[in-house]
């Protein structure tokens, strides 16, 4: 990823905007005459003049702009234009140039007054009858309704009423039909009171002399019809409707009737499930196009770009875009007289090759096609593009080496060369002719390597540089002295592993991001570093690194105490050997902080009262480290979080009431603690919750029916490892969203809900994101979540979004396995293991063609291996193990795959590969089977039978001989007892059921065994001693503990049910909450 994406979109956003502006100032310019009455010296006309005391009475001026309107000479006030001849006031510009105004309203803290006009909108200027220019653009005036009369100035030649905080269009502006510029621009968001709505476009097919329309950021979701309406305009020549909520964008519109269409932006809409429409094969006289951020589908095919031939500038930048981006370039340079400036196509999903008619584009300035998939060499053609000064070629699949040409392209002014396939190696001299260039980034593979001296005298003086995994080290990069106007720094995965040397810290006095994550530095961090101050403002959590101060060090070996670095708001210092406690002082030195991620250290004591200052914090990550004591209830003060992640530390006692005070609020995990109590009825607080995660606590009680009646936004929920009991509530099937769900490892009972099949997440393959396609958005947030997949736990990160589980293994779950719950098409991972289901598996299983794991081992389930589970050949893990299934194991598709028979172990009645059971005679299988039966009933009756005679002969025989010396009779005695014990023993674990699950005794003490204890123990319900004492070592305590807990019905007679009964002497620790279950099962391990 590469920061300078966030100021190449910039840069774009500019041009776009400056294009706009020079095509209004065009309109103003050619159509309103404008005469300078300050000099002509023109009297006005009095009934006029007291228009405009009326309309200044109801205005609130609190910088004095209208001190000049005093007097007798209104044609000179400020802002005041008459015309020449007559007098009458003809333009009233009143605009607001400061701009301090629109910064106030987006959360800029601004010194002094402001210089915008507020209050009311008088009737007054109706008197005005002669008025064609009216300006009171980026004023401020708090909601306003758009007054209905300014529809009555007929004459009217020029309206901006842009960023002035009015709501609405009233449908009178169609009365103004002499208006050739309209600027509605409501852009302030999100600090306007009230959001601008409009419900039809109607008006504005009447403005048949408009050439100039711009209603972007006014809410115009219930214009439906709106391309309709504007295409009545045959005079237009900019139309921009940016964020405007639009929803239908037509495939195709017959009559194309604005032939004078230069520029059209329609950027940042929801054209959800449109596609680039045919109908712009039409719009021949389009200049610039704009439909970048619209989520726009289909193939780059769908239009004949060879008919575009005056594009200058298109944008399609993060859409959904497919196909050959080969069409494209190739229809462009079919025209006689390329125009294309600027392709901005990052973000989509364009395949192929760049064609070599690429350089019959000599024009291109910008070329951004950054997050896509295309492929092959960059063609040799390039070098005639000599113009460009944006080149932005990363993440995609780009191979071979980098063309020559590149490197001389003087006028370059921001190279982007990441994440590619790229061979060959850049040395010093590569960059020689650069001169010009601000912006770098680069990364290195196995098959490409940049060779930079760490005394290496760069051409340029850059403004940003990343470089990755380049191994630039292990010495700094002391050539960094030289660039004195950096603001990004980015060297992460470097092998750099000397000490950042004190000439960096000083040159952090410029830098608005720093990130030397991933590498091997140590040493202390200094206590204080001036890094550069940020303006406090209100700022959108997802993009709120754009204009704070970002500083990740995270994944090194840096040491010590944590320092405090005042105008940071962005810190990650995560997976260090930071220890000691939080300084309690965090929250009154770091006032700024919006991130604070220090987990994966080792932090001590308690979560600091401090943070509480700290009011613009959006994310909190201590997880992972040994923090103590309990959660604290002040999340009331701490409004702006969006993520709290605790887990992984030593936290006890209840989840605090006020924890989802936090109105965004999306992320919450407090798993891997010592959490214990009910779950807190606040919970139902956590109406933005995407995520919960409170797994491996000691949380008891129940799941509450209130749970899915609350948490409706939940995508991800996990429980696991607790001590939850009850029924699975069916309210969580209103939990449609839901993606993930862990229960595993509880004490829940009775059936699985069939409304689990309702599921909306699980039956779509389509992919559910919660997080902007952001360029860098890890740096505000990297999600973390551990979950059990294919038997492995596993930590996911931003791959979690395509993982969709349901697991509620290891709980005392009963009934059937529902049939609803194949309607699941997209789920990848169902476990059901360690449960008491029975009945078949459902013959449906096969439609759940996305199923990647299968477990539901050691359950009661019966019948037949369905034939259709051989037809889901993304299937890739299976465990059948330990149920009564009977006949063939399929052998077709993808049963060839699984050849350990561990899968099917434990179903005596299961045949075929990969078990040696052959299925070739079942009859004569059988038969044999009960013949074997019977003769070993027989053997061991027999056995029985004999050495209770022989023992009654023997002891009547001895018992006189015994008595005459008392030792050969305790001798004798200790040696019947022991026989008898085998005995018993052996006859126990012959006679057991066919299943073997109720088993009451097992006792394999005194022998060899080595490995594991296997999770089938857990299938012994009725088991009520186990003794595998003086026997073997296991590697795993927990998991034995976790496998017995599962004896729910375990228990000795002989201890009473008293817990210091067991014999219980591991030689690993065992969480006391892992056999609280079970108090009274009997287990000897070791004596």
């Amino acid at each position: 990823m590469a920061w300078g994406k966030v100021l190449v979109a910039a840069v774009v956003f500019f041009l776009q905007s400056f294009l706009l502006l020079v095509a209004a100032e065009a309109t103003n310019t050619a159509s309103v005459p404008l005469t300078n009455n300050t000099e002509a010296k023109v009297r006005c006309v009095e009934s006029e003049r007291k228009a405009l005391l009326r309309f200044k009475q109801n205005l609130t001026d609190p910088s004095d702009r209208l001190a000049s309107w005093i007097g007798k000479e209104c044609c000179i006030w400020r802002g005041v234009f008459c015309g020449v001849q007559t007098g009458n006031i003809i333009r009233l510009d009143l605009k607001d140039t400061s701009g301090n105004c629109y910064q106030k309203k987006m959360g800029y803290s601004i010194s002094g007054n402001l210089s915008c006009l507020g209050g009311n909108i008088s009737p007054a200027l109706l008197d005005l009858q002669h008025l064609e220019y009216l300006d009171l653009g980026g004023n401020d005036f708090q909601g306003l309704a758009t007054p209905t009369f300014l529809g009555s100035l007929e004459k009217l030649q020029y309206l901006n009423l842009s960023h002035s905080s009015l709501v609405g269009i009233p449908p009178s502006f169609g009365n103004l039909s002499s208006l050739q510029y309209l600027s509605l621009r409501a852009y302030s968001y999100p600090y306007d009171t009230v959001e601008s709505s409009v419900k039809d476009l109607n008006w504005v097919s009447s403005l048949s002399s408009l050439t100039y329309l711009d209603l972007s950021y006014v809410n115009l979701s219930s214009a439906t019809h709106w391309l309709e309406s504007v295409n009545k305009l045959p005079s237009l020549v900019t139309l921009s409707l940016q964020s405007s909520s639009l929803h239908r964008l037509p495939h195709s519109f017959p009559n194309w009737n604005m032939t004078n269409l230069s520029i059209l932006s329609l950027s940042r809409n929801n054209f959800v499930d449109s596609v680039l429409p045919k109908w712009l094969s039409n719009a021949t006289t389009l200049e610039t196009l704009d439909i970048g951020f619209t989520k726009i589908e289909g193939p780059i095919s769908n239009v004949e770009w060879g008919k575009l031939c005056n594009l200058r500038e298109l944008y399609l930048t993060e859409d959904k875009i497919n196909g050959d981006i080969s069409r494209l370039v190739e229809g462009l340079s079919s025209c006689s007289n390329t125009t294309i400036e600027v392709l901005g196509l990052a973000g989509n999903r364009l395949t192929g090759q760049f064609p070599n008619s690429l350089g019959h584009l000599k024009n291109l300035r910008t070329i951004s096609i950054s997050f896509n998939q295309i492929s092959g060499s960059i063609p040799t053609s390039i070098k005639q593009l000599s113009r460009l000064k944006i080149l932005d070629l990363g993440q995609n699949q780009l191979k071979g080496a980098l063309p020559e040409s590149i490197f001389n392209f003087t006028e370059l002014t921001q190279l982007f060369l990441a994440t590619n396939d790229w061979e060959g190696t850049l040395s010093e001299n590569d960059f020689a002719r650069l001169h010009q260039l601000k912006f770098l980034a680069i990364s290195c593979g196995q098959r490409f390597a940049v060779n930079l001296s760490s005394e290496w005298i760069p051409p340029f003086s850059l403004t940003s540089i990343e470089v990755r995994k380049c191994g630039l080290g292990p010495k700094f990069p002391t050539w960094l002295k030289t660039q004195k106007q950096l603001r990004v720094v980015i060297l992460s995965d470097d092998s750099i592993s000397d000490p950042i040397p004190p000439w960096f810290w000083t040159m952090c006095s410029q830098l608005q991001l720093l990130d030397l994550s991933e590498n091997g530095i140590g040493g202390n961090l200094p206590r204080l570093v001036n890094f550069p101050s940020s303006q406090s403002r209100t700022v959108d959590f997802y993009s709120s690194y754009n204009d704070g101060v970002v500083v990740d060090l995270s994944s090194n070996i840096f040491h010590g105490l944590l320092p405090l670095w005042p105008n940071v708001t962005h810190m990650n210092l995560a997976n260090n050997l930071f220890s000691g406690s939080i300084p309690i002082n965090i929250g009154h030195v770091m006032t700024k902080l919006r991130v604070l991620d220090l987990s994966g250290n080792t932090f001590t004591g308690s979560i600091p009262y401090s943070i509480t200052r700290v009011k613009q914090l959006m994310r909190l990550d201590l997880s992972d480290n040994h923090l103590s004591g309990k959660i604290p209830d002040w999340w009331n003060d701490l409004q702006q979080l969006h993520v709290i992640d605790l887990s992984g530390n030593n936290l006890s006692g209840d989840i605090p009431p006020s924890i989802c005070s936090p109105p965004s609020l999306f992320w919450l995990r407090l798993s891997r603690n010592n959490l214990f109590g009910e779950l807190p009825r606040s919970f139902s607080s956590c109406k933005s919750l995407l995520t919960l995660d409170i797994g491996e606590n000691k949380i008891n009680g129940t799941i509450p029916e209130w749970f899915g009646e609350s948490l409706l936004s939940l995508q991800k929920l996990s429980m696991m490892d607790n001590m939850i009991g009850g029924r699975i509530p069916t309210q969580l099937c209103q939990l449609f969203g839901l993606q993930i769900l862990d229960l595993s490892h509880n004490n829940l009972t009775g059936p699985i809900p069939t409304c689990l099949g309702s599921w909306r997440a699980l039956k779509s393959v389509k992919i559910y994101k919660w997080h902007p396609n952001y360029y860098h958005f890890s740096y505000v947030f990297t999600p973390k979540m551990e979950l059990v997949k294919k038997g492995t736990r596993m930590t996911y990160t931003f791959t979690i979004d395509q993982v969709n589980l349901i697991d509620l293994s290891f709980n005392n779950l009963d009934g059937e396995i529902p049939n609803e719950i194949t309607g699941l098409s997209a789920l990848g991972t169902l476990n059901l293991s360690g449960n008491q289901l029975s009945g078949r598996i459902p013959e449906d299983i096969g439609s759940m063609q996305l199923l990647e794991t299968l477990d539901v081992s050691s359950n009661h389930l019966s019948g037949s291996i369905p034939l259709s589970m051989a037809s889901i050949t993304t299937l890739s893990y299976l465990n059948l193990s330990y149920n009564n299934l009977g006949g063939p194991i399929p052998s077709k598709n993808q049963f060839g795959t699984f050849t350990n028979p561990s899968s099917f172990e434990g179903n005596p009645e299961l045949c075929g590969k990969p078990l040696i059971t052959d299925c070739s005679r079942p009859r004569q299988r059988e038969m044999n089977k009960k013949t074997e039966d019977d003769e070993d009933e027989d053997e061991w009756l027999g056995f029985l039978v004999s050495a209770g005679i022989g023992f009654v002969v023997t002891f009547l025989v001895t018992f006189s001989s015994l008595t005459v010396k008392k030792s050969w009779g305790y001798s004798y005695f200790h040696f019947l007892e022991k026989v008898g014990e085998r005995i018993i023993r052996i006859y126990t674990l012959k006679h057991r059921s066919r299943d073997g699950k109720t088993q009451k005794f097992i006792d394999l003490s005194g022998n060899t065994f080595t490995g594991f204890i296997p999770y089938s123990i857990t299938r012994l319900k009725q088991l009520l001693k186990l003794d595998l004492s003086e026997t073997f070592v296991w590697k795993d305590s927990g998991l034995v503990a976790r496998s017995i807990a599962c004896l729910e019905k375990a228990a000795d007679n002989s201890c009473h049910g008293k817990k210091h009964c067991l014999s219980w002497q591991t030689r690993h620790e065992v969480a006391d909450n892992q056999i609280s279950n079970n108090p009274n099962l009997d287990m000897r391990f070791w004596n």
